[in-house]
């Protein structure tokens, strides 16, 4: 079974529609130790052949082929580092983010947001302001363990993860939680009537056209999710709370497509203007932690009560389950954690993958299976929820002997073909086209990103 077909089984796919994917073969294409090509190649033509099978469905036609290009996935995969705004170069990683020695190992470290930084420094007892950051922080880890420091961090509300290898991930109490659980979750939580879509025609066709999306993420796989929603013809919009503010250049790359508003769900009147949009609402999609969001009603029992019919998205960086459900978590630490970091590693120092492929490769998973289920309810209705987590995502990558299809690649690669560029709001932008691409499907987002949470929050 090559990992396409086992991403499309587990979405609950038909095997038969699979042979619908052809696919072009690049070489130097997220070079790695683990299979990174064929599993990226793979979560983006299951995202595609779930939009393809969509069309079909309201187009009373057949599924339309599907092509994926490794030169678009791999471009797309490194969406952030191609962005460029004004010309400029976006900073992807904060000086605080990164890879520390400690006194018996590695740690790495998570500190983008302001937030995050602020609660590292004050779980290691560094002021801010004294001397160099970047030294002093080295010299406080440096005397400590790397458990010590990533048990310390996580308390402070802090992201810390201490290095492992893949048999310390396997016997540790998350990773066999992981392990028992499927790559994507998929629950019927009621019998809610059969969906009826409008048929589709048009030039584009957009098997999303005429849904819609609350978009309850942040970072960059769930808004890759709900960036392809958009492309596919959805009316996404994302609600933040204005006292989480957005980086601007993560913005910038992620929210193609989509419109952007924020609202603050403690207050009586944001959260009356949240539950009229939950009224029309068709998908919901959280990229908070497990539970996060369950005060403000959003839980899947919750919203299956009051909007019958919905589609419930929830992704997350460990997992709905295990002793570290409740955690916070990055691309990055999840890679730590379990052991890639080792593996595409040296004696010397730890390493990463290529890209940030958990996130990206979760996010076009995560769309894929918003995207099924919409199929799903057009055929046996009901309210649906899937699951997905960054650290299956790990799992299913690190098992790479069970799935490897990595054939020998047949052309070059360059990233120039799948650039393009954009006047907006926020400037003059450069970025990655998305790799989802079936016949008579969209080819780009109908518009660009406007300025983070000024829209209003009403549907299009």
């Amino acid at each position: 079974m090559t990992r396409t077909d086992f991403a499309w089984a587990a979405l609950g796919g038909d095997p038969a529609l699979a042979s619908q994917i052809s696919a072009v073969a690049r070489e130097g294409v997220l070079p790695a130790r683990l299979p990174v090509r064929g599993t990226a190649r793979a979560c983006v033509a299951v995202c595609a052949l779930a939009g393809a099978e969509l069309t079909a469905g309201r187009t009373g036609g057949k599924v339309p082929g599907v092509r994926v290009d490794d030169g678009a996935v791999a471009t797309a995969f490194h969406s952030e580092r191609h962005l460029r705004v004004d010309g400029r170069e976006p900073v992807n990683f904060a000086p605080l983010s990164r890879f520390w020695r400690t006194a018996d190992g590695w740690v790495r470290t998570h500190a983008n947001y302001p937030h995050h930084q602020k609660r590292l420094l004050s779980a290691l007892g560094v002021p801010v302001g004294r001397g160099f950051l970047t030294e002093v922080v080295a010299e406080a880890l440096a005397e400590r363990s790397a458990l010590e420091v990533e048990e310390t961090v996580y308390a402070a509300g802090g992201l810390a993860t201490a290095l492992r290898t893949p048999g310390q991930w396997a016997a540790h109490p998350q990773g066999r939680a992981i392990a028992a659980h499927p790559l994507v979750t998929r629950e019927q939580l009621d019998t809610a009537p059969v969906r009826r879509l409008a048929p589709l025609a048009g030039d584009p066709l957009l098997p999303a056209a005429g849904v819609r999306v609350l978009d309850l993420t942040r970072v960059i796989a769930g808004p890759v999710a709900t960036r392809t929603l958009a492309l596919l013809g959805a009316d996404v919009l994302r609600i933040d709370s204005p006292r989480l503010p957005e980086i601007d250049d993560q913005h910038a790359d992620l929210d193609f497509g989509k419109r952007s508003a924020t609202l603050d769900l403690s207050a009586r009147g944001d959260r009356s203007a949240f539950e009229e949009l939950l009224a029309e609402a068709d998908v919901v999609v959280t990229g908070y932690r497990p539970g996060a969001l369950d005060r403000f009603g959003l839980s899947p029992g919750a919203l299956a009560e009051r909007r019958p019919g919905l589609v419930v998205a929830q992704l997350s960086a460990w997992g709905g389950y295990g002793p570290w459900s409740g955690r916070r978590g990055f691309d990055s630490l999840v890679q730590v954690a379990t052991g890639i970091a080792q593996i595409e590693g040296s004696a010397e120092r730890p390493g990463a993958l290529p890209a940030q492929a958990l996130d990206h490769g979760t996010g076009y998973l995560l769309a894929a299976a918003v995207l099924r289920s919409l199929t799903e309810q057009t055929r046996e209705g009901g309210t649906r929820l899937v699951r997905l987590a960054l650290a299956r995502t790990a799992a299913w990558l690190v098992d790479a002997p069970a799935h490897r299809d990595e054939e020998p690649a047949d052309a070059s690669y360059a990233s120039d073909p799948w650039l393009a560029e954009t006047d907006s709001d926020l400037g003059r932008l450069r970025y990655a086209r998305s790799p989802v691409s079936f016949a008579g499907g969209p080819r780009d987002w109908a518009r660009p990103p406007g300025r983070w949470g000024t829209d209003p929050a009403r549907w299009a």
